[in-house]
């Protein structure tokens, strides 16, 4: 089945354009002659980085309206891990709808017994464990831990790396986990050296729900 003329629309649900570019970045080895189109865009009116609950709940709303001023689109991909809206936004199209931590952890127990997950933060683990729970996938949680950092922060190309390395590590020797999942989308262009300097496969979230809405559209799922 073709899928020329088709189109994906990826929305980062933060107000950061750096994010945005990141996010684009890993879709380039995505956008395949014949396949569909991939924009990302920014939620202008979202905060720098979505880190807390009420973010997430704010940010939900916003993403509902960006679904309905961009309609006609094959599929929709929030580009945010803790999946703002997801639902909702569901609800307002009959194009799919994909969160990156749902199609990333699904991905993730495809690549490896045990994942484990990079969070920025520590107080986004809470909210992490609670969608691990939902999605009935708590058994094959290896474990989750924080850089450290947040949104804009990882912007800091050393600073971000070492965290990263240092906690996969830790992840990897200490929890068992034999595939790492990145915990946010502002952290996609760190995943080709993670992988190497860590010795895992390591799923970067965006790129995992685009590949989903790829293989739906291509499928005429």
């Amino acid at each position: 089945m073709s899928s020329t003329g088709t189109r994906i629309l990826v929305i980062n649900p933060n107000s950061s354009t750096a994010v945005t570019e990141a996010i684009d970045r890993a879709c380039d080895r995505l956008r395949i002659d014949g396949g569909p189109s991939i924009t990302c865009i920014t939620n202008a009116d979202g905060p720098p980085g979505v880190e807390t609950q009420q973010h997430v709940d704010a940010v939900a709303r916003q993403n509902a309206q960006l679904l309905a001023d961009h309609p006609e689109h094959d599929a929709y991909v929030i580009a945010c891990y803790s999946d703002p809206g997801l639902y909702g936004c569901r609800e307002l199209t009959t194009s799919p709808v994909f969160g990156i931590s749902e199609c990333a952890l699904l991905t993730a127990t495809t690549m490896g017994q045990r994942f484990g997950v990079l969070a920025i933060l520590a107080t986004s683990i809470p909210r992490h464990l609670r969608y691990v729970a939902a999605l009935g996938l708590t058994d094959r949680l290896a474990g989750e831990r924080a850089i450290g950092l947040g949104v804009v922060e990882l912007a800091d190309v050393d600073k971000t790396f070492d965290r990263l390395v240092i906690t996969g590590e830790a992840l990897r020797d200490v929890d068992g986990a034999d595939v790492l999942v990145m915990g946010c989308a502002g952290m996609a262009d760190y995943r080709d050296r993670l992988a190497e300097a860590i010795g895992l496969p390591v799923v970067e979230p965006t790129q995992a729900a685009v590949a989903m809405a790829i293989g739906r559209i291509r499928l005429g799922w």
